[in-house]
């Protein structure tokens, strides 16, 4: 089923509720990286362009119900304004007087933010009464995030209920085209690159592709929960101990299906996380107690490298090791090295996930798209 995109609604002089995916890093009140608003502006543009009333909403962080001054989305309303040279009014709340007050004196090409929707519990809870007062805003709604559009929350899919006229923004579409070209026909080799720290959050991804890549490599903090099903010891690195045996299934269904599934054969190991100190490359059955896994070592990314040349179709999701460090980032930085070359070669490459995107940028790696999704 084809979506319904904004360019067949009227939006000139309607108040357009956008639920927009601003959930970006601030550190001290600075947002280190502007990806996710980037992504939105296609959609926001087109609107502002077209004379309607532009009223955004978006969760950034956790707050768990509660009004967390770190977690306000007026930093984000601040850099859209500097983006966009063009005023972002911010709303204090994202219902209530105020804000309804603020709606109704809003003129044609106007934008307002709202204050991160999570500050209310009911957001989470996909509380009717509290998306009927968000859908009061706006006459026509837009989704425009990817990344939360699988949550029934308020804002996502209780507000939907309530407003007849809705559609999808021109990031959705893109993104849900890509998600469909990754699922449904990719050009092979199709390759996937996963790591991160944890396997409980890419057990879903694992299983998912295991039908559809031809090879998979993994790397980051997951691998060792791997290693621990093969019997490897793993010094003082990160384990998920309860996904022992989930790993050991997935390594037996990729062997039926005789995926080529890569871990890594040596690693840098370190006694701490920090820029001074002690680091060991070691084979992967020899991490010595009191010491950590940190990255893939240089004959991993060296099979690695070889796994991804000539791939038609590379997803990369995770690091492949602690990149914030310097001297733990090589791994991360030779692969998407590997993969901006593929990439040049016509590859169509994805990247997905905060870090990886962070790493992405960090390292000036060249891909064909980028998601804002996890």
């Amino acid at each position: 089923m084809k979506l319904k995109g904004i360019e067949n609604l009227n939006v000139k002089g309607k108040r357009v509720l956008v639920r927009v995916d601003f959930n970006v890093p601030i550190k001290e009140g600075e947002i280190t990286d502007t990806t996710r608003i980037e992504a939105a502006l296609p959609t926001i543009k087109y609107l502002i362009e077209n004379g309607a009333k532009v009223i955004l909403m978006s969760h950034l962080g956790r707050p768990n119900g509660k009004m967390v001054p770190e977690l306000s989305l007026r930093p984000v309303a601040d850099e859209l304004s500097r983006i966009l040279a063009k005023e972002v009014k911010f709303v204090p709340d994202c219902i209530g007087d105020k804000t309804e007050k603020m709606v109704s004196t809003m003129k044609d090409g106007d934008i307002l933010l709202l204050e991160n929707v999570r500050f209310h519990i009911e957001e989470k809870k996909n509380d009717d009464e509290f998306a009927k007062k968000l859908a009061s805003l706006g006459e026509i709604y837009i989704n425009d995030a990817f990344g939360t559009a699988h949550r029934a929350q308020a804002s996502t899919y209780g507000v939907a209920q309530f407003i007849r006229e809705r559609a999808a923004g021109f990031l959705m579409i893109k993104e849900l085209e890509v998600l469909g070209k990754l699922l449904k026909h990719p050009p092979r080799p199709f390759v996937l690159v996963l790591g991160g720290a944890k396997i409980s959050t890419k057990v879903p991804l694992i299983m998912n592709f295991l039908d559809r890549a031809d090879r998979i490599m993994l790397g980051g903090g997951m691998v060792f929960t791997f290693f621990k099903s093969q019997g490897l010891g793993i010094g003082d690195s990160i384990c998920e101990d309860e996904l022992v045996e989930k790993a050991k299934e997935i390594l037996s269904i990729a062997s039926q299906k005789e995926v080529d599934f890569l871990l890594p054969v040596d690693l840098l190991a370190a006694k701490e996380i920090s820029e001074e100190t002690e680091t060991i490359e070691v084979p992967r059955e020899d991490i010595p107690k009191g010491w950590k896994g940190v990255d893939i070592g240089k004959t991993t990314i060296s099979i690695f490298n070889a796994a991804i040349e000539g791939a038609k179709t590379i997803f990369w999701n995770g690091p492949m090791g602690i990149f914030e460090v310097e001297k733990f980032s090589t791994g991360s930085r030779e692969i998407g090295k590997k993969i901006d070359e593929e990439t040049m070669k016509e590859a169509f490459s994805v990247v997905g996930g905060g870090d990886t995107v962070s790493c992405v940028r960090k390292f000036g790696i060249n891909v064909s798209h980028i998601s804002t999704g996890g």
